[in-house]
Formats: C-alpha cells, structure tokens, sequence
C-alpha cells in the first residue's frame, strides 16, 4: 500500500506551475545554481556542485513525500518548463493544526514576483484543500525581499524570534509569519521592522 504523499501540479499564475522534483537536467542545473548563491542556504546540498550531489538533493527532496514529512515543490516557468526555485510545505507540527513553508528563488529569476505568486499559491491550496488551520514560515530580519514576499502572499508578522534557528555556523534571528485559515490575525502586535 502506498501512503506516499502525492505532490500535485499547482497553477500558481498564467506562467507559473509548481510541481514535484524530479532527476531532469533542469532540476539538477537548479541545484547548481542555487548551491551557488550565498542567499540561499542549502543546507544539504554542497557549495561545490557536484551531479552526484545535486542528485542526493532531489532525491532527498522526493523522499520527503514518501515519508510524509511535506510537500517540496519546483517552481516552474511555464512558457520554457524553466525551473526558477523551490517551495515546500512541512508537516513536522501537523498534529498541531499547523505547518511550515519554505521557499527560494535563484538571482536569474528574482525581482519578478516569483516567489511571492508561488507562496500564495501554495498557501491557498493548503488552507483550502489540505485544510490546515495555521501556516507559518520564517524569515530572517535583514532579508527584505523575503518579508516582501510574505506580505504579497497573505501572511502577517507576529514577532520576532531571538536566536532561533541556526543558519550556517551561527544561530539567527527570524520574524515569524503566519497565515490563518479564518483570515487575519486579530490583534496581532506589528512588531516585525527590518
């Protein structure tokens, strides 16, 4: 009996699809440029690129919905079938009623609304057709661009979290976000300032 999570295509706009990984040349070379990019922090994948090791991205990715601990998605230009990044949904805290995303977009394909279209997306199809009552992510305070994209997508700031997740070798602050099945979070303090 397969109890694998089956990761669906998710029409994000006109010209944007998020879909499953999979082993093609497109995904790999998304890795590789992605492994690349001090932005994006990788944490499984080497900043020395590698085909073997791209390829133990994917697959570690895939594997994600065979235990089904989430959702990890490529972001896909559509007109192309270009990969432009990557968004996940995980479930560690589902028990809870919440789930977490994730998200990134390599510098060839920034400042277009990439990201924010495909959280947006994302975040829908989990609020609607999964059901989830809470979303949330994480976004460290320097980063703009992210807490931009969180904002466009319907997620709203609720605080800020000293030292809480460790990033390279060294723990970082992170804004927390979170979009709520039942709409806005009532009487939420805006602390969130970058």
């Amino acid at each position: 009996m397969d109890d694998a999570l089956q990761i669906p295509h998710l029409r994000a706009t006109a010209d944007l699809e998020l879909r499953p990984w999979s082993l093609s040349a497109a995904d790999l070379e998304l890795v590789r440029e992605a492994s690349a990019d001090d932005l994006i922090p990788i944490t499984t994948a080497s900043a020395t690129f590698s085909r073997e090791a791209a390829t133990r991205f994917v697959e570690r990715q895939r594997q994600r919905a065979t235990d089904r601990t989430g959702y990890p998605m490529v972001i896909v230009r559509r007109r192309d079938n270009t990969p432009l990044g990557s968004i996940d949904l995980w479930l560690k805290d589902i028990d809870e009623g919440r789930a977490s995303l994730g998200y990134w977009v390599v510098r060839s394909a920034r400042g277009h609304g990439v990201a924010a279209h495909a959280l947006a997306a994302m975040a829908t199809w989990a609020l609607e057709e999964l059901h989830i009552p809470r979303l949330q992510l994480y976004v460290e305070p320097w980063n703009r661009a992210s807490i931009r994209t969180a904002e466009r997508a319907g997620f709203e700031c609720e605080g800020l979290l000293r030292s809480w997740q460790k990033v390279g070798n060294r723990r970082r602050d992170m804004f927390m976000y979170a979009r709520l099945a039942t709409g806005t979070l009532a009487g939420a303090d805006r602390v969130c300032t970058g």
